[in-house]
């Protein structure tokens, strides 16, 4: 039987091998997730006409579809650390085939809101966050290349959703395509099979050895306390460890990190708006509905065409150590794009706008995850994915109906295009200033931790600290060993992750 460090140990990602077969997984249930709610707007046109419902009132099924699938995201990561990827993802295939199958029967848009929005959005939330997370833990050194690849998946269901949608809507209307959809979703369970786990049970052993240390040294800080106090004061710990273990809520005192969400939680106020309403201002503007469908094929080609070459360019030696810049710079590019749309005023303009949202709106997909990583690890990664996806859930839910009560109350979508693309070149703005401060510190922090090694006496100082600890260790015995090995090894991890 091996040590229990041993057992603890957690292989390092293959980059390559079963890997693939994952990536391709990744690629079936991230493009569900993405995709989904955008070709659904096909259907809206005719929803809105069958329940005699506003433009504000229709966008409200995919704002809570997208906020559910955001929002349910540290619902997804704690689930994911409990059981692990593989039954999570065949979960949540199940719970999007019994949404739309159920949305087929609905009678009013408050069920619609509940079958679409809440059921297959939430099933939605439950295929990408593992998706994304497993991806981490099976790539290191390809792992922008493989996040390029995985987000691809999204231009590539979005490219054939789009006239699959309306080629069922005129053979069978809305409610036979919603059952034909429900079973398409069914597909995630299959990639959710693909998706095994490295190394079983290995996770679990790891934190049981944690935990004894952590016992351990709490029994030797508190020997001298008052009994009463200790237990209560334990308790409490317990129970904040207990919910730390899922999510790491330091990560709120981590600079980078809260950049990132600032800054992100600000741009999807707009990132979504524009896909929601492209078909219906097509069709606003006359033109035909094969037409306005087709928009989001030039859409979804161009955008599967920058996935993947965004992630080259990112894993790239030039880029890949500033890519925060370049992730800001893709903002902004996409913000820009939506304040030229309006001038877009012929069917040919609109293909020039949706080529060049395409490429902007890959080039936000392809590193919105893989910045993140970048930022705070792969091993704090899953508690990172699911505080991030809760806080942008709010400004996802209010994106589109925003657009739709500018549109309900102008008459004219140039005002809704105007406030997404507003909105994304401030938070493009914010980032790259606010990154630029970042590199800044960690380079300053990095240039005092070199000079304080250097520096006899710190190194003396630390040395006769590093004796001290051993010597404690030494004398508590065995025990706390593995607490030992893990503050190393924490140490270790933390080397250029800086937090505030």
């Amino acid at each position: 039987m091996p040590a229990p460090a041993e057992a603890g140990r957690v292989p390092g990602p293959p980059d390559g091998g079963w890997g693939w077969m994952v990536l391709l997984g990744a690629f079936v249930s991230i493009g569900f997730a993405y995709a989904f709610p955008k070709g659904l707007a096909i259907f809206f046109k005719e929803i809105q006409d069958f329940f005699g419902t506003s433009y504000s009132e229709i966008a409200w099924v995919s704002s809570i579809m997208l906020a559910t699938t955001y929002g349910a995201g540290p619902i997804s990561s704690i689930l994911v650390n409990r059981y692990g990827s593989r039954p999570v993802v065949m979960f949540g295939g199940l719970l999007c085939g019994v949404g739309m199958i159920s949305a087929a029967f609905c009678t009013s848009i408050l069920q619609l809101y509940i079958c679409v929005g809440f059921i297959t959005g939430f099933g939605l939330a439950l295929n990408l966050q593992p998706s994304v997370i497993i991806i981490g833990k099976y790539f290191l050194k390809r792992r922008p290349l493989a996040n390029g690849l995985a987000m691809a998946g999204s231009p590539v269901m979005l490219c054939t959703l789009a006239p699959l949608n309306q080629f069922l809507f005129d053979n069978f209307g809305w409610r036979g395509s919603f059952l034909i959809l429900g079973a398409i979703l069914l597909n995630c369970c299959v990639a959710g099979a693909l998706f095994r786990p490295i190394g079983p049970g290995t996770a679990q052993v790891k934190s049981q050895v944690t935990e004894e240390g952590k016992d351990a040294l709490k029994g030797k800080i508190t020997e001298d306390g008052p009994m009463e106090s200790k237990t209560e004061e334990e308790g409490e710990k317990d129970c904040f460890e207990k919910v730390n273990q899922y999510l790491d809520f330091s990560l709120f005192k981590h600079r980078g990190f809260l950049i990132y969400l600032i800054g992100n939680v600000l741009m999807f106020l707009g990132f979504f708006a524009p896909i929601v309403f492209l078909a219906p201002y097509a069709k606003h503007t006359g033109v035909d509905e094969y037409s306005a469908a087709f928009l989001l094929s030039i859409l979804a080609i161009v955008d599967m065409v920058a996935r993947p070459a965004t992630g080259i360019i990112a894993n790239s030696r030039w880029v890949r150590p500033r890519i925060q810049y370049f992730f800001s710079f893709a903002i902004a590019f996409n913000g820009a794009c939506h304040l030229l749309c309006p001038l877009a005023s012929s069917y040919t303009g609109l293909i020039v706008y949706s080529s060049f949202f395409g490429l902007a709106f890959g080039m936000v997909c392809a590193m919105l995850f893989e910045t993140l990583m970048d930022l705070v690890g792969a091993a704090r990664f899953t508690s990172a994915v699911g505080l991030v996806t809760i806080a942008e859930c709010c400004t996802i839910l209010l994106g589109p109906p925003i657009g739709g009560i500018l549109i309900d109350t102008f008459g004219d979508y140039k005002y809704m295009f105007i406030k997404c693309g507003s909105v994304m070149v401030l938070a493009g703005t914010f980032l790259f200033i606010m990154n630029y401060y970042n590199y800044r510190m960690l380079a300053k922090e990095e240039k005092e931790r070199k000079a304080k090694e250097e520096d006899p006496k710190s190194v003396r100082t630390e040395n006769e600290g590093q004796k001290n600890w051993n010597k404690d260790s030494t004398q508590d015995g065995p025990e706390l060993e593995p607490l030992k090995e893990k503050g190393e090894g924490l140490k270790k991890e933390m080397n250029g992750t800086n937090e505030v």
